[in-house]
């Protein structure tokens, strides 16, 4: 098969891409090396906002397409997307409340209508929100913005990719590729140790951090580059009873965000470190472990330590390096994106530098606006009211969704329905189809995680290991004992 478009990388630029390319009737191919979302995507502090912080640098334009994105995808996957209040601790008498308040009111101004509650102050030492903040804090703002199970947003794009006729290729990395008569050629190998070609009209390098390094393989010499920014997260045993999240500011000028986490947690982040080699994993080093404790207790009148840290996650964020600047001041580089088509012997060539998860729709809509001319017989603009699988409901009908589900199947327990619900969606009822008694969900391998949902997890969403399942399909890892992965494990091994 001739492709029109290769697509190298599985995160969510690349998934988004596919996906948008392939409702639009074009052939596509994905390669990640890894599986899905396994790098930067997977790592996020799971947000999808319109960038409070980034109003103090002035990007407008930024804020303004994530606000609007914001909306849209609040829509389309009301499952694992759903709103989440912001609370703004103020210290008495600083100037610094006055600009924060200015930012809200453009914040809310910008979004225009939205279904989300606008800003408001509260008098903390009043509030049940208090919740052991220091008594120098006597008020705060709360603000909203979303949060979004991250890494299944990235597969979901690619479930509905294969549906629509996508090849996606996990564990398969790009090796290299080449130019053959009117056509490219990308080299794959596999974790088999196969090696394929794959022959296509357009190459588009969503690798991520990895972009620079892919485009050596053709010498490409951009005028485009980035910078590659560590951020590490830890997580903790639920800090507050309230569902609120907060949003701390740093003398530094840093934000820290402390988010409601998988219902038992709190999840702390994020750090920037320069990330100076791609090749080396990201780790929470100690400093920036020791960072977040000492940002965290400034706040708090409980004194956290690291024994209570239960996780900790690191990914490296590609960062468009709009001057080729590497003395600038992290928190100030853009977190827009640049889109770079290039031909080569008039072969096109698409690199994405920079990106968020807010915006990958909208990028993906960009890139395919990019190859229109390339493409003039592919389909119009589609997913901004297209709900992602599972999708189709509106997020205020959710809880009603959760005790229908739960009414239909009592025996998965209140927990359980509205995990399922929150991972799949109105999927939960196609995984559940031939689920008459309790007996049917098979084997439970711990935490509600049964046969029958790792046998679709393994059938339909592309995974192929317990840390698959653990941490990218859902995010049981946290509650899993060594025990109970390897049982998992052993049973993956006698279905692949």
């Amino acid at each position: 098969m001739i492709y029109d478009i290769f697509i190298i990388g599985g995160g969510i630029n690349g998934c988004g891409v596919a996906r948008d390319a392939s409702g639009r009737g074009l052939k596509i191919c994905l390669a990640e090396m890894d599986d899905l979302a396994s790098g930067t995507s997977s790592a996020s502090t799971k947000l999808i906002h319109g960038g409070l912080r980034y109003l103090k640098y002035f990007d407008f334009k930024l804020v303004k397409e994530a606000l609007k994105e914001r909306e849209v995808l609040l829509k389309i996957m009301p499952h694992i997307c759903w709103p989440m209040r912001f609370l703004i601790p103020l210290e008495s008498f600083r100037i610094n409340n006055f600009f924060i308040r200015c930012g809200l009111f453009i914040y809310d101004y910008i979004a225009g209508y939205s279904t989300l509650k606008k800003t408001k102050s509260i008098n903390l030492q009043n509030s049940i929100l208090n919740s052991f903040v220091k008594s120098k804090f006597k008020k705060a703002f709360i603000y909203s913005d979303c949060w979004v199970e991250d890494s299944r947003l990235v597969v979901l794009n690619a479930v509905d990719a294969k549906k629509m006729g996508a090849n996606i290729l996990t564990r398969t990395k790009v090796i290299n590729f080449t130019k053959k008569g009117s056509l490219w050629s990308v080299t794959t190998k596999n974790k088999k140790g196969e090696i394929h070609e794959h022959l296509c009209k357009c190459i588009v390098n969503a690798s991520g951090p990895w972009v620079e390094n892919i485009n050596q393989y053709i010498s490409l010499k951009s005028a485009y580059s980035t910078r590659l920014i560590k951020g590490s997260h830890l997580v903790v045993d639920k800090l507050f009873d309230h569902n609120h999240a907060f949003f701390l500011t740093g003398k530094d000028g840093r934000i820290i965000f402390v988010i409601p986490f998988q219902d038992e947690f709190s999840l702390i982040g994020t750090t920037e470190v320069v990330h100076q080699n791609i090749e080396i994993k990201p780790n929470c080093s100690d400093e920036e472990t020791n960072y977040l404790l000492n940002f965290i207790n400034s706040y708090f009148s409980f004194n956290l330590k690291k024994d209570q840290i239960i996780s900790t996650f690191s990914g490296v964020r590609p960062l468009y390096n709009k001057k080729k600047q590497h003395n600038e001041n992290i928190s100030s580089i853009t977190r827009d994106y640049v889109l770079n088509l290039e031909y080569l012997d008039h072969l096109p060539f698409l690199t994405i530098y920079g990106g968020k998860l807010t915006t990958f729709r909208k990028l993906s809509e960009n890139v395919l606006s990019k190859l229109k001319d390339f493409f003039p017989e592919m389909g119009h603009d589609w997913t901004m009211k297209k709900p992602l699988p599972g999708g189709d409901f509106l997020v205020n009908e959710k809880k009603e969704i959760i005790i229908k589900l739960q009414k239909s199947y009592p025996y998965l327990g209140q927990n359980c329905a509205k995990r399922f619900i929150n991972y799949y969606g109105t999927l939960s009822y196609q995984i559940l189809k031939n689920v008459k008694s309790k007996k049917d969900l098979g084997i439970n391998f711990g935490h509600s995680l049964t046969e029958i949902e790792v046998d679709w997890l393994l059938k339909n969403e592309f995974a192929n290991s317990a840390d698959d399942i653990l941490w990218r399909r859902t995010k049981l890892g946290l509650k899993f004992n060594k025990s109970q992965k390897n049982k998992l494990t052993k049973w993956i091994e006698t279905r692949i």
